[in-house]
């Protein structure tokens, strides 16, 4: 992850939020957030003011931004843990100003381009004017604007020049406003390694932690490995359906080993063929199809045995598979894979 973040620095002269959304991308929070800061970043973000006040809790200090706020933002909350929060609609400004007790330090989310989230351009004047008035009445300090990139992954500067000029077309709003000069943040990974018109003051950097170009020109460093020991193992002769429906025929005399790792772990239900695990050097096939707790692997001629560890995905590539492989082989992102590997899969630091 040291490795991720300093090439991320290296592409770009504004400071560097860690973004540790959905458990630090499915690697602990509090662990990639803990990482990140020790590598350079300046930042933290977070979808929710409780994700904020744990980070707080585990006793990272950077400012941290929440900019989603699935249950409503709890102001009390974010006072307590100092921390940002962004407001993306008239209303949302709104009933924070009806419920903030102290000074609320806060980004205006403008859409630029998504229709998913930010305040839509035809509102960015009334948006903008509550701001306003709230600063005014020191309930509220605008201390940043931020909107999102629809189409960084493309890696081409002209298709991500509506969402620049969109988002620098806010910053003169703020302007004239007499708002001051808040921090401006647009790009998430792709933008910050592709296009340095992009940047503004911070990049926002989430799945380039953990080793993910969304854009696929850059190479990261993978943060994780998951491995699994096998938990059985038997000789299957041609002819054995593996699984259930016996979507698998085993084509010659073979042995078959079990991992404890199903769908309810985060292993990928649909697979194509070419989808493996690595033991001892080897990579080897999943066969059949995957339970809720299980799946096997044809081992060939070699039987190995129980407690034999499997790497089911990890940074090293060769016979290793990496977390691309996997997307590849589910027709997903990256993103989904990491993510989803659940509470029951043990995580620890190495």
């Amino acid at each position: 992850m040291t490795a991720n973040v300093a090439e991320i620095r290296a592409r770009t002269r504004s400071t560097v939020m860690a973004v540790v959304k959905a458990d630090g991308f499915g690697h602990g929070a509090v662990t990639v957030a803990e990482a990140a800061v020790a590598a350079g970043a300046g930042w933290l973000g977070t979808t929710s003011v409780a994700e904020a006040s744990a980070l707080r809790a585990a006793g990272l200090a950077v400012p941290i931004l929440a900019w989603l706020h699935p249950g409503g933002i709890d102001a009390e909350a974010a006072a307590a843990a100092k921390v940002d929060i962004a407001v993306g609609s008239v209303d949302e400004l709104g009933a924070l100003l009806a419920q903030a007790a102290a000074t609320m330090r806060i980004h205006l989310h403008v859409d630029t381009g998504m229709a998913r989230g930010g305040c839509p351009r035809g509102q960015w004047d009334e948006l903008i004017g509550l701001a306003r008035r709230g600063q005014r009445a020191r309930r509220v300090r605008v201390v940043g604007v931020m909107g999102h990139l629809p189409l960084a992954d493309q890696a081409d500067p002209a298709a991500n020049a509506p969402a620049v000029a969109g988002m620098r077309e806010a910053q003169r709003a703020v302007w004239a406003a007499g708002l001051g000069s808040p921090l401006a943040h647009l790009a998430a990974t792709s933008g910050t390694l592709t296009d340095p018109a992009t940047h503004f003051g911070m990049v926002r950097v989430g799945a380039g932690l953990v080793g993910i170009d969304p854009s696929g020109t850059v190479t990261m460093h993978g943060a994780s490995r998951l491995i699994a020991p096998i938990v059985h193992t038997r000789a299957a002769p041609a002819g054995t359906p593996v699984g259930y429906a016996g979507t698998f025929v085993t084509d010659r005399a073979t042995h078959l080993s079990v991992l404890p790792l199903g769908y309810a772990d985060g292993i990928p239900r649909e697979l194509s063929p070419q989808a493996g695990v690595e033991i001892r050097g080897r990579r080897l096939p999943v066969v059949g199809r995957v339970s809720m707790d299980q799946i096997v692997i044809d081992t060939g001629a070699e039987s190995f045995p129980i407690g034999t560890s499997a790497t089911v995905f990890g940074p090293d590539g060769g016979a290793t598979p990496t977390v691309q492989d996997w997307a590849r082989w589910a027709g997903t992102i990256p993103h989904t894979i990491v993510t989803g590997i659940g509470p029951r899969v043990k995580r620890s630091i190495a």
